[in-house]
């Protein structure tokens, strides 16, 4: 069967991060056009570390894109803890914590697993930068565009795959606040110098209700730095502005020692910081008509899982398997939901707030965590956790 040989329908996807140009990559794949459209100037950088772990592995693989994902693979070799003054309170396997597999799973920088993403649909689909989705309008036969650029346009489907915040979740579902769900921290990320002399490991710094880590990938001049903090409601003030965001994360960790006023300097100086709160999307429904939600506009786990990016990489597989095999979008839509809903709540149920917390908020909860962190080994795991792998993927369509 030549899947090339007639369009199977026109679609538009919202956002060119993760989800969005692997769901381009697969539905370019079943025969249908594909346009990309990115608020951004150019693909976004940012090198912080991300994971491809179990069943995301095996998209990967029958993308093409394994062997590179495992060239650009940090190997990070330890994770150390450090209490609140900065003596050590344990020393593991960066795996055992995140429950990876070595040499299965993969760690690599998120700008390398967009780049690829990116290179890899560039020449097959359109992507029009630097522009978004202003509105919406659903009729019988499709879906009319307006775009922030004035341009309007006719697709018979639109998919968001822009991100927590989704611009397209906003016009179709309503407001953020619906579907939002706080899971009490707010962070910031940003890169500095890296003076410490780090290589291929993470340092983690606790002290209750606040945290920070340095990573260093590779043997790079460069850290990845991260200040976390719990914080009772999201501070929808400092969303104003980065000053107002910079001066919650500066307030909130005076007086903090180890490297932190270093931490707190850089962050102020540096070019990239972001900064949000720690947070899932849930959903009763993905769909609605003609549009369609896919990765974090879905379902965003929170960085706490470690499972964003290969959250985004199976539902864009699924998504784009269901539209190939359904000639109908409803039915389609339907059992992409039916298909990978279970396996989405299990790896949301796997955020470790409350006792299983990485970011303990009370000097117990910290003690037992590090007691649970001791008692983990420096090697890396032999298995991974369950609900990595409790996706069974179908078949490509047309095989």
């Amino acid at each position: 069967m030549n899947m090339r040989s007639a369009s199977k329908g026109t679609v538009l996807v919202s956002g060119a991060s993760i989800a969005g140009p692997a769901v381009a990559f697969w539905l370019h794949r079943y025969g249908f056009t594909v346009t990309v459209v990115e608020k951004s100037s150019a693909l976004r950088g940012g090198g912080y570390p991300i994971d491809v772990r179990g069943t995301a592995v095996e998209v990967a693989r029958r993308m093409g894109i394994l062997p590179r994902l495992q060239e650009a693979h940090i190997d990070s070799r330890r994770a150390t803890f450090l209490n609140a003054d900065g003596s050590e309170a344990a020393v593991v396997h960066p795996q055992a914590v995140a429950g990876g597999v070595e040499g299965r799973d993969v760690e690599v920088p998120r700008g390398s697993l967009a780049d690829l993403l990116y290179g890899t649909v560039r020449d097959d689909v359109e992507f029009l930068f630097d522009d978004s989705i202003d509105a919406l309008t659903e009729h019988e036969h499709g879906v009319d565009v307006t775009f922030r650029s004035g341009v309007q346009r006719g697709f018979d489907l639109v998919l968001g795959a822009d991100g927590l915040h989704s611009r397209t979740r906003d016009l179709v579902f309503g407001p953020e606040r619906r579907f939002h769900r706080y899971l009490g921290y707010c962070f910031a990320i940003f890169t500095m110098p890296n003076t410490l002399g780090l290589s291929h490991e993470v340092i983690v710094w606790n002290t209750p209700g606040r945290a920070a880590a340095l990573y260093a990938v590779g043997e790079s001049n460069e850290l990845h730095a991260f200040l976390n903090f719990a914080h009772p409601e999201p501070p929808g003030e400092v969303f104003r502005g980065p000053e107002a965001q910079r001066e919650l994360v500066a307030t909130t960790f005076a007086g903090d020692g180890w490297e932190i006023p270093a931490m707190v300097a850089a962050m102020r100086q540096a070019n990239d910081p972001f900064f949000d709160t720690v947070s899932q999307i849930r959903m009763p429904r993905w769909s609605s008509g003609r549009v369609a939600l896919v990765g974090d506009a879905a379902y965003a786990p929170s960085f706490l899982t470690g499972q964003g990016s290969s959250l985004a990489l199976v539902g864009a597989y699924m998504l784009a398997c269901s539209l190939a095999a359904h000639r109908d979008h409803t039915a389609a839509f339907a059992a992409y939901e039916r298909d990978i809903r279970g396996f989405v709540e299990l790896n949301q149920a796997q955020s470790g707030t409350g006792d299983a917390a990485l970011f303990p908020t009370t000097a117990e909860a910290l003690e037992r965590r590090n007691s649970r962190l001791r008692g983990l080994t420096a090697l890396p795991p032999a298995t991974g956790r369950p609900a990595h792998t409790a996706l069974a993927l179908p078949e490509h369509i047309g095989d």
